[in-house]
């Protein structure tokens, strides 16, 4: 029989490993991941640009709907709910886009553009319409756009400090969930310039360590595969240095760069799926959120289009959560509808079989799936992110909980969806 001494040995040998990988991959980040990121062009972006999107789909929704897709008394459940949303959190994450929605202007009227923007974020936060999340895309550090991006993020910062009214932003101007958006990433030098850029930046406006964070997009090949054939995206997450806030997959770069004809780039692609596949792997078990991309093709025009056009998001939103990835991007007002719709669905659907499930597991009950921790995890984390988005509220689980079962509420889900060493 092996002793006590070998299994002590064993610890020695792994404990730099244990080490490493608890470093690398601590499990699921805590919070909650918004189902979309609303890109909106900063000389478009003002202090009401949420309610005036909320405004906009429900009027699209009033002259247009109900969305195609959805069975009569499907709708009929998804309708109040959608409402609701609209009218009261219509965009969960936005960004304040400076690089592909606004294009190349003058450095003048750029560095106007970010005083408004950041004049408009600290008003929207005074009047508490503000999303959930909310940051900037700024241009790539690229050479002939590096310089552009560091004085737009720096000059956002300097703005959003020196107001002299008090801000509502909370103990720091910047908010908490303040996040920035690096595009067009081609190496992991990239990713750690950034690094470094965020670091001088937190010094430079007195911001705590570790303040700023960051999403790579990823829509070049270089960030998926690199020269010597690894999986860059991969490199990339840990040379962030724990300030990678996301992968976000850009649908109409990435197609381009591997020459798919125009008329076929879209999110459902095989490029797009392989791209994605890789993103999904890298971040499994870093805490790292991925999400998907945009259809260029909205609902706007006469009824056959945007009709059509719904069709379309509903159709690929739902596609991409039965993937496994929980958000994507939105790119005009009329796409709240179906981006809520599909969404609420999806959670809603799978609401009763997720919650008998976790209940056969938590009492051992024999059924017909025999389901392991991980799955555990999986569901319990399905049920948390129904909750966050809206899709059914905590009274609508424990219906479904049989008598004398422990009911499922938030703390319980959070304890079995946790990070698992």
């Amino acid at each position: 029989m092996l002793g006590e001494s070998f299994s002590a040995r064993l610890d020695s040998l792994l404990a730099p490993d244990d080490v490493a990988r608890l470093q690398r991959y601590p499990g699921t980040a805590p919070g909650r991941q918004p189902v979309h990121t609303v890109y909106v062009p900063a000389d478009q972006y003002s202090a009401t640009t949420v309610t005036d999107w909320g405004t906009q789909a429900m009027d699209a929704l009033e002259e247009f709907g109900p969305p195609p897709g959805f069975e009569p008394e499907v709708w009929d459940e998804l309708e109040p709910l959608v409402h609701a949303k609209l009218g009261t959190e219509p965009i969960e994450d936005l960004r304040i886009d400076f690089e592909d929605g606004y294009g190349v202007r003058s450095d003048a009227e750029e560095d106007a553009a970010v005083e408004a923007a950041a004049a408009a974020l600290r008003q929207s936060h005074s009047d508490r319409s503000a999303p959930l999340s909310l940051g900037l895309r700024i241009k790539s550090l690229e050479g002939p756009t590096r310089a552009r991006a560091v004085r737009t993020l720096d000059l956002f910062l300097h703005y959003l400090q020196s107001a002299e009214e008090p801000h509502a932003l909370g103990e720091s101007p910047v908010p908490e969930s303040f996040r920035i958006t690096l595009p067009k990433v081609t190496s992991v030098r990239q990713v750690a310039a950034m690094v470094e850029l965020c670091a001088a930046l937190e010094t430079e406006h007195a911001l705590a360590e570790g303040r700023l964070r960051f999403e790579i997009q990823i829509e070049t090949p270089q960030s998926i595969l690199g020269a010597d054939g690894t999986a860059t995206v991969a490199r990339m997450i840990h040379a962030a240095a724990g300030r990678c806030a996301g992968l976000h997959y850009g649908t109409y770069d990435y197609s381009a760069s591997l020459s798919v004809a125009a008329a076929f780039q879209s999110m459902e692609h095989p490029v797009a799926d392989y791209a994605k596949d890789v993103m999904q792997v890298a971040a499994a078990g870093t805490g790292v959120p991925v999400s998907d991309g945009s259809t260029n093709i909205l609902p706007v025009g006469d009824l056959a289009a945007v009709r059509a056009g719904w069709q379309l998001h509903a159709r690929l939103v739902r596609r991409s959560l039965e993937r496994g990835i929980y958000q994507g991007w939105d790119l005009h007002p009329a796409q709240l509808p179906t981006r809520y719709a599909a969404t609420f669905d999806f959670y809603r659907f799978g609401l009763a079989a997720a919650v008998t499930r976790l209940n056969n597991y938590l009492s051992r009950s024999a059924s017909g799936i025999l389901d392991e921790p991980a799955t555990a995890a999986a569901l319990a984390s399905y049920l948390s992110r129904g909750l966050d988005c809206g899709a059914f509220d905590e009274a609508a689980i424990n219906d479904l909980v049989p008598a004398g079962l422990t009911e499922l509420d938030r703390p319980t889900l959070d304890r079995l969806s946790g990070p698992r060493s």
